[in-house]
């Protein structure tokens, strides 16, 4: 009996010993090819840690063990010296990340899409519902930007505007009861469901109603519409973590993204089948046409999408909002109050609106001063096809030349960019007449830039000046007071209301606002 336990526990010594010498050995060749990696770029500025910023450790930052969300604010690369950070780590696997906020190299990257494709695996939640516009490259791209871009031209711009104005005027009239004050729980109450109404109408020909989409579930369905895209798109990085069944048995918020998924998928499917089995002869110029167009033949050679690319494009054009502008006003009631007049400026004329869009630039400016501080996207996922250099100022302000290994990541840190103070003065600061006439267009990339810009760029500004120019001229948006949040200074307010998370785009996590009618408090 003794030389049996004798036996186990040398065969047990004997195991771990192998494993011991296995992970030595593997410890050994990590850190030489770590080494070797950050060679061309021992010394500059940036992160050196063992763990990359997507396993256990991303949401925090340890010196040496993990770089956290780093990149996000330029404060970092202040702090730093320069405009480009080289963030370098040794598992999962060795690798560089190239993190820029300098406008020079954001426009070489934008301006060569042959040498600096996009880096398809950080898209890979967008891929979720099928492959999409966003999330390819190459001749896939090509041929679903072909499809998809006649809709998003400036000539549908009028069916955007249209649409829109329509679409707040129901939302006053049936949603809010024309009342004089109308308090939201959170802006996003609105705001998706207004994103949501307009394209589905002017991208995908499908009229919806404010009803049907926040009150009444549709036959055969457990949530309505919106509630379905709304809470799939928030969490759908668990459809790329955990399979559909480990997500119908996890935790209650697994459960209900499980649920909602379904559900919108359904609903892509239905919208599908409707429009498919229509017997009208009517000419539907618009996104949802040209993509059942395309889907119409059974092969997959070039020129037909198939299911999957249809339902991944249909899902794709849903994701948008502009919850920030509203948040912005009512925290600076002086930029409101200039808009206000500026608008009312413009509806006194006897000229169309739509007509008249250059006089509306107030509100562009708004818009864009908002996106400067909340771009959709934080940070632009490229790669380095090649073996290239970088030529900028170091932090002695001594031009140099930063190599740049093939293969590597390179995030264009949109937020930083945005608020690099060497080309936007006072750059935190709320000032929407920055926009008036020049401004460092360079390093402002709110829609990407270059062949990759956002399709959609005309679409979104388009519905979120209509939106402002509707509601501001009616209503004077303001912070909600609540017991809990009195004696608050300004900046306390301001970090509250403009706390963010982030999934497929920025959004607040809360933000209580109030409408009052203009005539009814003057």
């Amino acid at each position: 009996m003794m030389g049996s336990i004798t036996i186990i526990d040398d065969l047990c010594r004997s195991v771990l010993n192998a494993l011991g010498i296995l992970f030595c050995f593997y410890a050994v060749k990590t850190l030489v090819s770590f080494r070797r990696a950050i060679q061309p770029v021992h010394g500059w500025p940036g992160f050196r840690t063992v763990f990359s910023g997507k396993t256990f450790t991303s949401s925090f930052r340890i010196r040496g063990i993990s770089p956290g969300l780093s990149g996000v604010r330029y404060k970092e690369f202040q702090d730093a010296g320069c405009d480009v950070m080289v963030r370098a780590h040794a598992l999962p696997s060795v690798h560089l990340i190239y993190m820029v906020a300098d406008p020079a190299i954001v426009s070489e990257i934008l301006g060569s899409r042959a040498r600096f494709p996009k880096l398809l695996r950080e898209y890979k939640v967008l891929r979720t519902f099928g492959s999409n516009i966003v999330a390819t490259e190459g001749g896939e791209w090509k041929h679903q930007r072909k499809v998809a871009a006649p809709p998003f031209s400036t000539r549908n711009n009028r069916l955007v505007w249209n649409e829109t104005l329509q679409i707040v005027d129901e939302m006053i009239r049936e949603v809010w009861k024309e009342q004089d004050v109308v308090e939201l729980d959170h802006i996003t109450d609105i705001t998706s469901a207004l994103t949501l109404l307009t394209i589905g109408t002017a991208g995908f020909g499908r009229r919806m109603s404010w009803d049907e989409n926040n009150v009444v579930v549709q036959p055969n369905h457990i949530m309505t519409f919106k509630d379905a895209f709304t809470t799939a798109a928030h969490d759908l990085v668990l459809r790329v973590i955990f399979p559909m069944w480990m997500l119908r048995l996890g935790t209650a918020r697994m459960r209900s993204f499980a649920r909602a998924y379904s559900e919108l998928t359904q609903y892509l499917q239905e919208m599908v089948e409707t429009r498919r089995s229509s017997t009208t002869n009517a000419v539907h110029d618009d996104l949802f046409n040209n993509l059942l167009s395309a889907n119409k033949g059974e092969s997959h050679e070039e020129g037909s999408f198939n299911d999957d690319m249809l339902f991944g494009n249909l899902f794709i054009f849903l994701v948008a909002g502009y919850e920030y502008t509203f948040i912005h006003l009512a925290l600076y009631q002086d930029v409101q109050e200039k808009l206000y007049q500026s608008i009312q400026a413009v509806l006194e004329s006897d000229e169309d609106l739509i007509d008249n869009l250059p006089r509306l630039c107030p509100v562009h400016r708004v818009l864009y001063e908002t996106l400067r501080h909340f771009p959709a996207v934080n940070k632009i996922p490229k790669t380095s096809t090649y073996e290239t250099t970088f030529s900028l100022m170091n932090a002695a302000g001594k031009q140099v030349t930063l190599p740049v290994p093939q293969g590597s990541d390179i995030w264009i840190c949109a937020s930083a960019l945005h608020m690099n103070p060497k080309y936007w003065d006072d750059p935190e600061a709320f000032k929407p007449e920055r926009f008036m006439g020049e401004y460092p267009r360079e390093a402002f990339v709110p829609f990407s830039g270059g062949a990759r810009a956002c399709l959609g760029r005309s679409f979104a500004e388009t519905e979120g000046v209509a939106v402002l120019a509707a509601l501001i001229s009616q209503y004077r948006v303001e912070v909600q007071d609540e017991p809990q949040f009195a004696g608050e200074t300004f900046e306390q307010r301001k970090a509250r209301l403009l706390e963010s998370r982030y999934i497929l785009t920025q959004f607040p996590v809360r933000a209580p606002l109030i409408f009052k009618r203009r005539w009814a408090h003057c």
